[in-house]
Parts: structure tokens; C-alpha cells; sequence
């Protein structure tokens, strides 16, 4: 597991991001294109990939997609 294929897969998921745009340091809540929606979407994503269970509550504590990294490679 590598933060380079982790955020592919979060930008491939969410169709609005432009490839490429995210970084570990990006505060992805603060994106224009964050909604609730893609709260719901990283959940399955990280489910399905990863066969973690994340909740709002976590992502509520991660500021930046490296945040949200270290926490699924927690739980792996």
C-alpha cells in the first residue's frame, strides 16, 4: 500500500477531481469539489479496497489525504 495508488484511486472514484491534483498534503474537505457525497464514496472506496471500515467521524479528523492515508494503513 503506497500513498501514489491511494490517491489515484480516490481521484479515478471521485469524477470531478482532474487527475494529477491531489497531493498527501491536499485538505481534500476543503476541495471546491468535496460534498457530502464523497464522504460517502471514500467509505466504500477504502471498504472495498482495503476491507477497512472508516466512518464520518474519521474522516472528520483527517485534514489532509495523507491523514486519511495513515489511518487506513493503520487498520489494514
Amino acid at each position: 500500500m503506497d500513498i501514489t495508488t491511494f490517491i489515484s484511486q480516490i481521484e479515478n472514484e471521485i469524477e470531478e477531481l482532474t487527475p494529477g491534483s491531489l497531493t498527501p498534503e491536499t485538505e481534500f474537505t476543503s476541495l471546491k469539489e468535496w460534498s457530502s457525497m464523497h464522504v460517502l464514496i471514500l467509505i466504500a472506496l477504502i471498504d472495498t479496497e482495503y476491507n477497512v471500515t472508516i466512518t464520518g467521524a474519521d474522516l472528520q479528523q483527517c485534514k489532509s489525504v495523507n491523514d486519511l492515508f495513515n489511518v487506513v494503513k493503520s487498520r489494514v
